[in-house]
Order: C-alpha cells, then structure tokens, then sequence
C-alpha cells in the first residue's frame, strides 16, 4: 500500500468513525432525526476536506522544513483559523438541515466550547500527521544508510575486482617502457579511484566536480585498455557544479556504457556526458554511447547487476527525491543507447 492510498484510508476511517461516535450517542442522549444523522455526517466530512487542505498548505509551503518555533506558531494560529472555520461551518450545516436554534447555538458559552473542542480535533489530527510524518522519514532515513552501505561495498567490490585491476595495471605494464609519463598518469588515476572509493562516507549527496573527477580517471584508464576503440566527449555546462549528486552515479551510468556497450563492440564506440542546469533549477545528465539496449525484468537485473546498475539507481533517486527526479534509458537509432537523469537542486526528501 502507498503513501497516498493509506493516507486516505485513514483520513475516511478517522472521520468516519467521528461521525458515528457522535450519531451514537447522540441517539442515547434523545431522539435523533434523519437530518440530524446527516448533519453530523456533512460535519465530518468537513473535518476531512478542511484538514486534507492544511495537509496541502504543509506540503506545498515546506512547513516540514522550518525550524522548529516557527513552526509551531504557524500551526498554532492555524488551528485557531481552523477552529473558527468550523464553528461557521456549524452554522451553516445547521442552517442548512434546519436543526439551528439561535437561542441556544449562539450563547457565548456553546460558541466557545465549539471553538475548544473543535481546536483539539484539529490539533489531534495535526499531532497525528507530524508524528507519523517524522516516523516514515526516520524509517526512509534508515533504508537509505542501509542502501547508501550496500552501494559503498559494491562499489569497492567492483573497484577491487580483479578482472579490473588485472587490465588496469597490464595497461599501466605494456606503458612503462613505451611512455613512461603516461603509465605514471595511468598509476595516478587507479590511486585516485582507490582512494575516493576508500574514503567515502555516508553522504547522502557529492559536489558534481568531484564525481565527474572520479568518471574522467576512470574513462582515463578505459581508454589506455581500449585504446582508439574509445572516443570520450564531455559537454559540461557550467552551472552543473554548482549542483550536488548520489556519490557514485554517474559513475555507474559510464561503467554500465562501458561494460554493455563498448565493450561488446568489436570496433569500440563513443562515450558522450552532457550535464546542463535546466529552467527550473534542476540538473539534466545525459550519457550517450555505442550500442544496443535491451531491457531486463527487475529480477534479473538485480541478479546480473548485484546491485550496483540501473536498477540500484533508480532506487537511490526514488529514496532521495521522490518524484522531484527522473531517469530514463533508451536507444536512439540503432546504433545508440542514451541514459537520461533529471535531479533536483537541494531539494531531498530526507531533508
């Protein structure tokens, strides 16, 4: 069940059972009419619409990120606005099923009594809503170390992996007496991964210059191994670095190119980033490269993959932006296949 689903669920089933409870012992106290049943029912459902739209004016004003004595005087002067709505909607219900009675529906007392009972409603519900908002992003707080740990082991797995680290260093040997500057390079850039690899911790996000940093040593020492089977082209735009990414990402993004990509090519291919900002403040990746896309059932792809591919990326996005971010990969033509992301700018769910 989603977030949205058991949101709703419980917004029907709580307000539901507040017009129930007051039809029931309404009926005990006296008589109830049929319009006096659905007066409370019309109340009630009120009380829903009425919080769903506080719910809305939460989201949509990023309440949730205020500190804290501020937000707690908004939430304070609008339950008082709250309050009052209800007690004028009382009115009107009540006009409007013909059981008012401004003898007594307009003493000072009853209209101050409605105020305070309709501010706890109110405020219950709000209490509810905060507690179990701060819950789920304790609990996606969680599942993200859990995933960011996941991701930090199959990283160094595959930087590790011998398969790897045997072409990179026979690379760097068939170099020493051939170019002995460029083996040093070769030398500096595996130092470099290892060391990125080695170091990273449980950041959520990584300034851009430094992933892209960690991509060109590795592209670096793909094209010793490859050699002209490899062409690499970069269009970085300059307000790229000015964002924050999933460490590793775009990284990952190059070693799937690379590894079902050129690799599988018998003339090599092209390897093409493009990072630009967008209109709206958010960050567009796109890598292109030589090759064939074929799609895979999530199963298998977390089989093949361990993890660390396409699918654990999209899973990281979903974790840290919602639906604020996209990805998307498809082929273009026959002989392309191009990744697209879209990230948002400090804009985390688990902020």
């Amino acid at each position: 069940m989603n977030r949205s689903t058991l949101y709703w669920l419980l917004q029907v089933l709580g307000w539901g059972s507040f017009a129930f409870v007051n039809v029931f012992f309404a009926s005990l106290s006296e008589g109830i009419s049929f319009l006096q049943t659905w007066s409370f029912v019309v109340l009630s459902a009120y009380y829903l619409l009425s919080t769903h739209v506080f719910r809305l004016v939460i989201k949509s004003f990023g309440w949730l990120r205020l500190p804290i004595y501020r937000l707690l005087l908004q939430v304070i002067f609008s339950l008082g606005v709250l309050a009052v709505s209800n007690v004028l909607a009382q009115v009107l219900i009540s006009l409007l099923f013909g059981t008012f009675n401004p003898g007594s529906d307009f003493r000072a007392l009853v209209i101050s009594v409605n105020l305070f009972v309709s501010f706890l409603y109110y405020g219950f519900w709000v209490l509810l809503y905060f507690v179990f908002h701060f819950l789920d992003n304790y609990n996606t707080t969680l599942r993200y170390e859990a995933k960011i740990n996941e991701i930090r082991l199959n990283h160094l797995k595959s930087q590790l992996n011998p398969h790897f680290i045997f072409n990179a260093l026979n690379s760097v040997r068939a170099l020493v007496d051939e170019d002995p500057g460029k083996a040093k390079t070769a030398i500096t850039r595996i130092s470099n991964m290892l060391r990125f690899s080695l170091m990273l911790d449980k950041k959520q996000v990584i300034d851009f210059a430094d992933e892209l940093a960690t991509v060109k040593d590795y592209l670096g020492l793909e094209s010793i191994r490859f050699e002209e089977r490899l062409h690499v082209e970069y269009h970085i735009e300059e307000g790229a670095y000015a964002f924050k990414i999933p460490p590793m990402m775009l990284q990952t993004i190059v070693e799937n190119a690379i590894k079902h990509g050129i690799s599988n090519l018998v003339r090599g291919g092209v390897i093409e980033i493009k990072c630009r900002e967008g209109l709206q403040e958010e960050l567009y990746i796109q890598v292109k490269n030589s090759g064939q896309y074929t799609p895979w059932p999530i199963t298998k792809m977390k089989e093949e993959e361990g993890g660390h591919g396409l699918y654990n990326t999209q899973q990281r996005l979903t974790l840290l932006y919602g639906d604020q971010a996209s990805f998307r990969i498809f082929n273009s033509g026959s002989d392309f296949v191009i990744t697209e992301i879209k990230i948002p700018k400090q804009r985390l769910t688990l902020d």
